[in-house]
């Protein structure tokens, strides 16, 4: 029932449109009961009459009623539709800008195909349930009742011989539902899996072909596949069980009713037009179950989607702003860090106890053995990750104060690996400040050294890069990296290890560009390549015990303890 509550809750935007389709259709369904009566009343009343301008008078209004009824269901089921694709478009718009709020720490844990089947194939079967299931549900319980109603009406007997046989067949629909439920969950979930095999394979299809591992692909893939065939099977025959229960009842229903009527209207109990009518009633009697057999068949995916929905968009932020945070003024770019503790999880905790200040305009590179934190260190201070323990300052304000957007706005990060959108190279430089006049644009390219690779590009700064900027070298790819920085121009910048995945001389060429983005800037470098940040104004050695060395590049060669180990292990011979 919360469920239920919550997911009446998306139509109290769309109230206007809920009651037009909803007014129509119950409209609709009372005109489907008045047709029985009529066609009783024109065989008892009307044809022993003989009068042919009452009769002609009579089928005018049946065919006034059914035009009538033909433009209120063109009316719901083309309103219906645009209401439950406005409630999926609601929700997907919900879904997307949840899905912008949480944190590193949820993507670490999830897989790129299950989100894509949360946000669009969850959502289609919702729209379908939005649309079917309240209208239908209503309309089924109302039609039920009315033509049980009239059927006592025009006869006691057959009513009630009619009536034993609906508790088994509900009891078959029930029992059925709540098993295609469970079933249509499980498809949800296998989605998600098929969806992140394929989008995995796609994206990683140059690894793939390297490896030579295609066959290895394909025998994951058909395992995958082959799950997925076999829960919707097992779905199907429920499916198919539900349904030929279903009508079995229904035809037994009728031949009994028909066998029985004929005796009583032999025996006198029952006009030919009562007898005729009570035939037609029971059509109508058991459309409901036709419907609700739908709703049945729908509701199990509608409810399934949106518990998976549900799951999504109660999935709370690990990150975020405190109550008051204020947005943060320009930064000089003075960071402390203060006695901080950190892990991804309760058991594995990277950083601990660290205390480092970083002056104003300084170039500190971060060195020292892979897993020792250099990275986590630096990605806490635009707080994709909350510190456990201690506190991030700049400028003597803590980041936990600031909001999330004023503060990202002022740090820019190059990483090893660049993420380029697979729009054109305009847009994909201007994402440094979006908004950014061509001049700018043109300004940033230039410093980032790209003038060149845009001169002789066939279509210019309008030139298409491929997904993940596939058309670009990995040098290309980073002097995009760098553009969009010189566009933002963030007082702070942080160099993951911008250049390591890079040939010498394009790494040279790169760090000349780097050089000059640093300017100015307080600058955190992380670097496995030594020769790379000998310039820096300080460096600063960190392992698994946290900070153990820093200081210049001959002070510490000079010192003779970890980056002396460290650079004679690179340098040696």
């Amino acid at each position: 029932m919360t469920i239920l509550r919550r997911f009446a809750s998306y139509y109290r935007p769309h109230r206007k449109l809920f009651i037009l389709d909803f007014g129509c259709a119950v409209l609709s369904g009372l005109l489907e009961l008045a047709f029985p009566l009529a066609v009783s009343t024109f065989i008892d009343r009307l044809l022993p009459g003989h009068d042919w301008g009452l009769i002609a008078g009579y089928a005018g209004g049946l065919v006034a009623l059914y035009l009538v009824n033909t433009g209120l269901m063109a009316i719901v089921t083309y309103w219906g539709h645009v209401l439950g694709i406005a409630l999926e478009t609601e929700m997907r718009r919900r879904a997307f800008d949840h899905l912008q709020s949480l944190s590193f720490s949820f993507y670490d844990e999830q897989k790129t195909g299950h989100l894509i089947a949360r946000v669009t194939r969850d959502l289609e079967d919702i729209g379908e349930v939005a649309h079917h299931g309240p209208e239908d549900l209503v309309i089924a319980v109302m039609t039920f009742v009315g033509a049980f109603a009239l059927m006592f009406v025009i006869n006691v007997d057959l009513a009630v011989l009619t009536v034993l046989v609906v508790p088994p067949i509900l009891l078959v629909a029930t029992s059925y539902g709540n098993r295609l439920t469970h079933n249509f969950r499980a498809i949800f979930a296998g989605i998600g899996v098929f969806n992140a095999r394929v989008e995995e394979n796609i994206g990683g299809m140059r690894v793939v072909q390297a490896f030579a591992n295609e066959a290895h692909e394909r025998q994951l893939f058909a395992r995958d596949n082959q799950s997925y065939q076999r829960i919707k099977q097992q779905g199907y025959r429920l499916m198919a069980a539900s349904t030929a229960l279903t009508y079995l009842s229904m035809r037994s229903t009728q031949m009994i009713v028909m066998v029985a009527g004929t005796w009583f209207v032999l025996h006198g109990a029952l006009t030919p037009g009562g007898f005729v009518g009570f035939l037609l009633l029971v059509g109508v009697f058991f459309r409901p179950v036709d419907k609700i057999s739908a709703v049945l068949e729908t509701y199990p995916k509608g409810i399934a989607g949106f518990r998976r929905y549900c799951d999504l968009i109660d999935t709370k932020p690990t990150l975020t702003e405190r109550p008051g945070a204020r947005p943060a003024p320009p930064l000089a770019g003075d960071i402390v860090y203060e006695d901080v503790t950190f892990g991804y999880s309760s058991e594995r905790t990277v950083l601990r106890g660290v205390s480092l200040h970083i002056r104003a305009g300084e170039t500190v590179a971060f060195v020292g053995p892979s897993g020792a934190g250099k990275s986590t260190l630096c990605a806490l201070l635009p707080r994709f990750y909350d510190v456990h323990s201690g506190r991030i300052m700049i400028d003597g304000i803590d980041i936990a104060s600031m909001t999330l957007t004023s503060l990202r706005q002022q740090i820019g990060v190059v990483q090893q690996e660049v993420f380029l959108f697979g729009g054109t190279l305009r847009e994909n430089i201007a994402y440094g400040r979006l908004g950014a006049s061509e001049a700018d644009i043109l300004a940033a390219a230039e410093r980032a050294q790209l003038t060149g690779m845009i001169a002789n590009m066939p279509e210019g700064l309008d030139t298409i890069l491929g997904e993940r900027g596939v058309k670009l070298s990995g040098g290309q790819r980073q002097r995009v990296a760098i553009a969009r920085m010189f566009l933002k121009n963030p007082p702070i910048l942080i160099l993951d290890e911008a250049t390591s995945a890079l040939d010498s001389e394009t790494e040279r060429a790169i760090q000349q560009s780097l050089s000059e983005l640093a300017a100015g800037r307080t600058s955190l470098v992380i670097a496995h390549r030594l020769a790379t940040i000998r310039d820096a104004d300080r460096i600063v050695v960190v392992d698994r015990h946290g900070v153990v060395e820093q200081g210049r590049h001959a002070e510490l060669l000079a010192a003779e303890g970890a980056y002396r180990r460290l650079h004679d292990v690179q340098f040696r011979g």
